[in-house]
C-alpha cells in the first residue's frame, strides 16, 4: 500500500480513530489488501488512519457547508480532495448543495453560523478482500452567530456513520457510499431523509392533538408557566446532563425504535412528573420499573396518546410558545404516526426555541434548524 501522509488538519481525527481501534483491537492485518480470501479481517494501524483521514474530509465538507461565508476567506493548504466513485460523488455535490440550500433557509429564519468543527472516530474497521466497511462517530459542534443576541454558544450533534471503500489499483482506496446509522431526524449537517419507524394508526381511535402552527415570523407568546408541581430547570438539566451520555440506571432502546421518547420521559420525571401505574400496552397509563416500562413511556404516538388523554401536557397553537421543559413532536411525512420526540432545554429573549434530544443525540439545536431541514413536516406542540 501506498504511504498517505496525514496532513495537520486530519492528524486529531486519524489519531482519534486509531486510538480507538487499539482500545477494540483492531490492529492486526498487516496490509490492507492482502488477500485473505474473502475472510474479513480488521485493519492496522496505517489504513484506520486513512479511513479517520477520509471521513473527516467527507463530513468535515457537509457542517462547513452551513457556516456563514466570509469574504477572504483563505482556502485551507492541507484539504485534500478524496477519491470517490462517480454515483458517491455525484451523490455529495447533491449533498453540499442541500445543505447550502438549508444554509438559506436557516437565514430566513433568523438563524446562521460562524464555525464549525467535525471531529471523527473510527469505531470499527472490517476489510474483506479489497473491500472495506468502516464504522464511524462524527460529532459536530456548530457555533452560533449572534443574530439575536443571546443565542447559546453552539449546537453539537453525535452521528453515526458506515462507510464502504474499494482498494485502488495503488493501493489506496476510493470511498463508495456513506450510509448514516442512527434513526432519529437528520442532524443539521446530515443531508439524507430521516430514518423512522412508524406504527399503524387510523387516525380516528387515537387522541392524536392538533398540529402547531410553523409560520414565521411571528410573536412569541409568553410561556405562562409558573413555578409550581414541575421544575422546569431540572426538566432542561437533566437532558442536558444525558444527552450524549446516557444514565446508566436506564434502560437503552436505539436498537429497538429510537430512544427519544425513552429520554423525553426521564427528564420530565426529574421534573416531577408522577407515573399512573396499570397495564403496560394500555396508552393512559405511563411508568418505568427495573422488570420493564409502559408503551407510553418510549413509544412516540404512545406518549402522545397519554398525555392528551390524561390532560398532562396540552397543544400549543405555535411552535413558537413553546418554552423549557415543553415538548415537540415531528411527524416527517404526514402519514398520521409521529416519528420523533424532542425537549426544549432553553429558549432565548426573543422566543427561539432549543431542543435537546436523543436518536440523533443533540445538544440545543434551535427550533429554526429543523425547520429549515423538514419544512413540510407536521409538527406538534406541548405545554408541559
Amino acid at each position: 500500500m501506498t504511504s498517505i501522509a496525514i496532513p495537520k488538519r486530519y492528524r486529531p481525527a486519524a489519531l482519534a480513530g486509531v486510538a480507538a481501534a487499539v482500545a477494540s483491537g483492531c490492529l492486526v492485518a498487516p496490509s490492507a489488501h492482502a488477500d485473505a480470501g474473502g475472510v474479513p479481517r480488521k485493519a492496522d494501524h496505517r489504513t484506520l488512519a486513512t479511513f479517520a483521514r477520509i471521513a473527516d474530509d467527507v463530513l468535515s465538507r457537509r457542517t462547513q457547508a452551513l457556516v456563514e461565508d466570509r469574504a477572504g476567506r483563505v482556502p485551507d493548504a492541507d484539504a485534500v480532495t478524496t477519491r470517490m466513485s462517480g454515483r458517491l460523488r455525484t451523490d455529495e455535490d447533491a449533498a453540499l448543495r442541500s445543505l447550502r440550500a438549508r444554509k438559506s433557509r436557516l437565514a430566513q429564519l433568523g438563524e446562521a453560523y460562524t464555525k464549525a468543527d467535525t471531529r471523527v472516530v473510527v469505531d470499527r474497521a472490517t476489510l474483506t478482500g479489497s473491500t472495506a466497511t468502516v464504522q464511524v462517530t462524527a460529532s459536530s459542534t456548530l457555533t452560533y452567530k449572534k443574530v439575536r443576541g443571546d443565542e447559546p454558544q453552539t449546537t453539537v450533534s453525535s452521528t453515526r456513520q458506515e462507510l464502504k471503500f474499494a482498494g485502488t489499483k495503488d493501493g489506496g482506496w476510493q470511498l463508495t457510499k456513506i450510509t448514516a446509522r442512527d434513526q432519529g431526524p437528520v442532524a443539521v449537517d446530515e443531508p439524507a431523509a430521516a430514518r423512522t419507524n412508524t406504527v399503524d394508526d387510523d387516525g380516528n381511535q387515537y387522541p392524536d392533538g392538533t398540529p402547531a402552527s410553523t409560520k414565521y415570523p411571528t410573536t412569541p407568546m409568553p410561556s405562562g408557566k409558573t413555578a409550581g408541581t414541575y421544575s422546569y430547570s431540572a426538566m432542561a438539566q437533566y437532558a442536558e446532563k444525558y444527552w450524549r451520555s446516557y444514565n446508566p440506571a436506564y434502560r437503552k432502546f436505539n436498537g429497538a425504535g429510537g430512544d427519544c421518547t425513552n429520554f423525553v420521559s426521564q427528564a420530565l420525571k426529574a421534573g416531577g412528573w408522577k407515573p399512573v401505574p396499570g397495564s403496560a400496552y394500555d396508552y393512559r397509563n405511563w411508568w418505568y420499573e427495573s422488570a420493564g416500562q409502559s408503551t407510553s413511556w418510549v413509544g412516540v404516538n404512545e406518549w402522545a396518546w397519554f398525555t392528551l388523554s390524561n390532560r398532562r401536557a396540552p397543544n400549543l397553537a405555535s411552535v413558537y410558545q413553546m418554552d423549557v421543559g415543553d415538548v415537540l413532536q415531528v411527524d416527517f411525512d404526514k402519514d398520521g404516526s409521529k416519528d420523533h420526540t424532542m425537549l426544549v432545554t432553553y429558549r432565548n429573549r426573543q422566543g427561539m426555541p432549543y431542543l435537546t434530544y436523543h436518536d440523533t443525540d443533540t445538544y440545543r439545536r434551535s427550533l429554526a434548524s429543523l425547520l429549515a431541514s423538514y419544512p413540510d413536516a407536521r409538527y406538534f406542540a406541548y405545554r408541559t
